[in-house]
């Protein structure tokens, strides 16, 4: 029941970004050339001259949004950022993140990476007004139950539907 593929990709300054697929135009081309899209729209991707460039999707990464309804459900896969050549293009994060990989490696080091995400809930805003938490509590804190502690275990649910771990 899937409708759209979500193709994704950080920006140089780590700025997620993405590009969306009927996905009856997401085929197996697209997985072996990938999606060709204007690179001069993404800071620090490339100039107008040489725009182009090619979302190459990572199959390991395909995953269903579950917070879609079934009727026109989305699905998500992460893509590696290559020139129109084929070449891996030097300003994708992932791409500089398996460089600073292999440089380690052959230095004899292992580098470990994970992100940290951290967030806030805020109530919805008022016109003009700055955001406002949903609550006061700081980390650790026992704090009665409200609707941030409602929303709390819903974006776990969430983050694991999406077989992402949560450790607290």
């Amino acid at each position: 029941e899937v409708k759209f593929v979500d193709l994704r990709f950080t920006d140089t300054r780590g700025k997620e970004q993405h590009v969306s697929v009927p996905v009856k135009a997401f085929d197996e081309d697209k997985f072996e050339h990938g999606h060709a899209f204007d690179g001069s729209s993404i800071d620090g991707f490339s100039r107008v001259q040489e725009s182009d460039v090619l979302a190459i999707p990572d199959p390991n990464t395909f995953e269903i949004l579950p917070w879609v309804d079934g009727k026109s459900a989305e699905a998500r896969i992460f893509c590696d950022i290559h020139d129109l050549d084929g070449t891996a293009f030097d300003g994708d994060p992932r791409q500089v993140l398996r460089r600073n990989l292999k440089a380690a490696q052959k230095q004899g080091f292992e580098l470990l990476v994970a992100p940290d995400m951290e967030y806030f809930y805020f109530a919805p805003p008022k016109h003009g007004e700055a955001p406002q938490p949903l609550d006061e509590g700081s980390f650790f804190d026992l704090t009665t139950t409200d609707v941030a502690s409602s929303l709390r275990k819903e974006t776990i649910r969430t983050l694991e539907a999406m077989s992402i771990p949560v450790e607290y």
